[in-house]
C-alpha cells in the first residue's frame, strides 16, 4: 500500500495536542503534520485570508499522499472548512475528504451539561465566527452558548509560561468575564488546541464542578466514528505507525515548540505552501 499518512494542519503548533491525542488512541496509522507557522496567527485574520491560508496547506498535505486532512484548529475550522468541503473538493478531488475540530465537539456538548449554559473560550477570529453558537444550535436549541476571546493565552503556551502565576492571572480574567456575561455556565468547551495546555489554570478559575471539554479526545472519537462509516476511507489510510512533521517557518524553532506540546524532540522539515 501507498504511503497515504492522516493529515493534521494548524497555523501554529495547537494541533499538536490533537495529533498527540491521535497517536494515543490511533498509533497504528500514518500522520504527517503540517504547521504554516510563518505566518500565524491565523486569529486575528479575515475570513478570505484564513480560507486561502488553509486552502494552500490542504492541497499540499493532498500533494503529499493524505486522503484525509483534520483541520486541528478552531480559526481554520471556523472560517475555511466548509468553502474547502464544497468548493474546492468538487473540482480537486472529491474522494478526499477534509475535517474540523468544532464539529466532533459540539455534537457531543448536549449530554455533557446539566444547567444546560456553555462557556467556550478561543481566539478572537473563533469567536467572533460565531461556529459554536451556530453548530451547538443545530444539536442542542435549547442550549445557552457563550463566547470569551482570549488574546495571549495561546502566545503564553508558546512561550513555555502555562505554569506560571502569569498564566494563571490571565487565564482568571477571562473566565471571569466569561462568567460575567453568564454565572449559569456549568460546562466550559477549550476551543483552541493550545488550551488543553493551561489546564491547571483553567481549573483554578473555574467554579467547583465545571466541566472543562479539551477537543482531543472528542476529536478522536469523532474519527473512529467516521472510519467506522466509511470503510472505504479507512482503507486508504496507510499503517504503518510514522509520523511526519512540516513547518512553513524555521524548524528549530519548531522543534523547541514541539517539545512544549508534546514532550519529546521531533525531527522537523520546512516547506513552502507556495
Amino acid at each position: 500500500m501507498e504511503y497515504s499518512p492522516i493529515g493534521v494542519f494548524d497555523s501554529g503548533y495547537g494541533g499538536l495536542t490533537i495529533l498527540q491525542r491521535l497517536r494515543e488512541h490511533l498509533p497504528q496509522y500514518d500522520y504527517m503534520y503540517l504547521g504554516d507557522n510563518a505566518r500565524a496567527p491565523y486569529g486575528s485574520r479575515s475570513f478570505d485570508v484564513v480560507y486561502e491560508f488553509t486552502r494552500e496547506a490542504v492541497l499540499k498535505l493532498f500533494d503529499l499522499g493524505c486522503q484525509l486532512v483534520i483541520l486541528g484548529c478552531n480559526t481554520a475550522s471556523a472560517k475555511a472548512l466548509r468553502t474547502i468541503q464544497q468548493n474546492d473538493l468538487p473540482a480537486y478531488d472529491p474522494t478526499r475528504r477534509v475535517l474540523g475540530v468544532i464539529r466532533p465537539t459540539v455534537e457531543q456538548i448536549g449530554e455533557l451539561t446539566i444547567s444546560r449554559h456553555v462557556g467556550y473560550v478561543a481566539t478572537e477570529g473563533t469567536v467572533k465566527s460565531m461556529s459554536y453558537e451556530l453548530e451547538i444550535a443545530k444539536f442542542f436549541p435549547d442550549l445557552t452558548v457563550t463566547g470569551q476571546a482570549c488574546p495571549l493565552w495561546a502566545a503564553i503556551v508558546e512561550a513555555g509560561e502555562a505554569d506560571t502565576d502569569g498564566a494563571d492571572y490571565f487565564v482568571r480574567k477571562r473566565i471571569t468575564q466569561l462568567l460575567e456575561k453568564d454565572p449559569d455556565i456549568d460546562t466550559l468547551i477549550l476551543g483552541c488546541t493550545h488550551y488543553p495546555l493551561l489546564i491547571k489554570s483553567i481549573e483554578k478559575a473555574v467554579p467547583k464542578g465545571t466541566t472543562i471539554v479539551p477537543q482531543g479526545e472528542l476529536v478522536v472519537k469523532s474519527l473512529e466514528d467516521y472510519f467506522f462509516r466509511h470503510p472505504d476511507m479507512d482503507n486508504r489510510c496507510s499503517k504503518t505507525g510514522t509520523v511526519r512533521f512540516l513547518t512553513t517557518e524555521n524548524p528549530e524553532r519548531f522543534k523547541e515548540c514541539a517539545r512544549i506540546f508534546l514532550q519529546e524532540d521531533v525531527f522537523v522539515e520546512h516547506i513552502d505552501l507556495i
